[in-house]
Formats: structure tokens, C-alpha cells, sequence
């Protein structure tokens, strides 16, 4: 099993230009994104050929990864997420598809899928209230409700600067929490 660490690393790698770098970064994760992509699509050759897809637009943005955004595996599994609802889309845009019914889509994983997210969920849970009250409530301004850092800063009377050191240091807290 690879680290988040290690992941970002080897995409680091590929920014500049390390093919045997991406490669690893491709065994390692292909997987868990085929397997997002395919419970979209439900059809196994189409699944592969996105894949392939996605790998080049990771490749692609490799240098827009910010790590304190979200995690690699994050930004990975969007990439798949978007380009396979753009498929969809695509091959059904007379039916108008709704973003509840693509979620619908992604939502029948397996059971073992949706463990591996509850038990991620409740450690993000876990982690999120050792964090001082007003930290916790940037935290989840910022990165679930997307409250920009000015916003932040008339909210809680305080400098821009100090919002920023605030969120840094709170996003290193639980990353040390959650073991990333």
C-alpha cells in the first residue's frame, strides 16, 4: 500500500517529466479510480478507455495539485468523477441528467466502499473536534462551505494573515491526527 505521502511525491515526480514516476502513481491508484468510473458508467470497455482519459488529464494538471486543498486520492477520484459524468452527459443529453442522478449513480458502491468512507469520515470527525471550537469552524468554512479568507477574516475580526496562519496550522493538526 502506498502513502498519501508517497503518492504525492511520485506525482511530484511527474510534474517533471518522470515517466517511471507516473507509472507507479498509475499502478498504485488505477484501481480505486477505475472502480469510481465503472459504478458510473457500468460498462467495463467504456470504463477502461476513460480511464486512459484520465490518466492523461492527470498528467496534464499534475502541477495544479495543492496537497492542503484536498488529498491526492481526492483530487484524483474528481478528475474520474468529472470526466465520467461528462460521458454520461454526453451520451444522454437529450434526458437532461440531474446532478442527483449521477450522484444516485455513484452512490450504489460496494458495501466495502461505503465502510471505507464511514470509517474515513468518523477518524476526519474524530480529528476535527480536537481542534479549538473557532479553528474547527474555520476549517469547515473554509474547506466544506468554500468561505473565502477575507470572508473568514470579517467573520471572526481578525486579519487575513492571521486566518491564513490559523487554517495552516489547523490543517497540519489534523493532518498529524489522521496519520497523512
Amino acid at each position: 500500500m502506498t502513502s498519501t505521502r508517497d503518492l504525492e511525491n511520485l506525482l511530484r515526480q511527474s510534474v517533471d517529466g518522470n515517466t517511471d514516476a507516473f507509472e507507479q502513481l498509475y499502478n498504485a491508484t488505477s484501481a480505486k479510480l477505475f472502480g469510481i468510473v465503472l459504478r458510473i458508467l457500468r460498462n467495463r470497455a467504456q470504463s477502461e478507455d476513460a480511464l486512459q482519459d484520465i490518466y492523461v488529464r492527470i498528467w496534464q494538471k499534475a502541477g495544479d495539485f495543492e496537497p492542503g486543498r484536498a488529498s491526492i486520492i481526492t483530487w484524483m477520484a474528481t478528475i474520474a468523477r468529472n470526466r465520467a459524468i461528462d460521458i454520461v452527459r454526453r451520451q444522454r443529453p437529450e434526458a437532461d441528467i440531474e446532478d442527483a442522478d449521477i450522484d444516485t449513480l455513484i452512490s450504489s458502491g460496494s458495501a466495502f466502499d461505503q465502510m471505507a468512507v464511514a470509517d474515513e469520515m468518523r477518524q476526519l470527525e474524530y480529528c476535527l473536534n480536537n481542534l479549538e471550537d473557532d479553528r474547527q469552524q474555520i476549517v469547515k468554512l473554509a474547506y466544506l462551505e468554500g468561505w473565502s479568507r477575507a470572508e473568514l477574516a470579517e467573520r471572526f475580526a481578525q486579519p487575513v494573515g492571521t486566518i491564513k496562519t490559523w487554517l495552516h496550522r489547523s490543517l497540519r493538526q489534523l493532518k498529524e491526527c489522521l496519520g497523512t
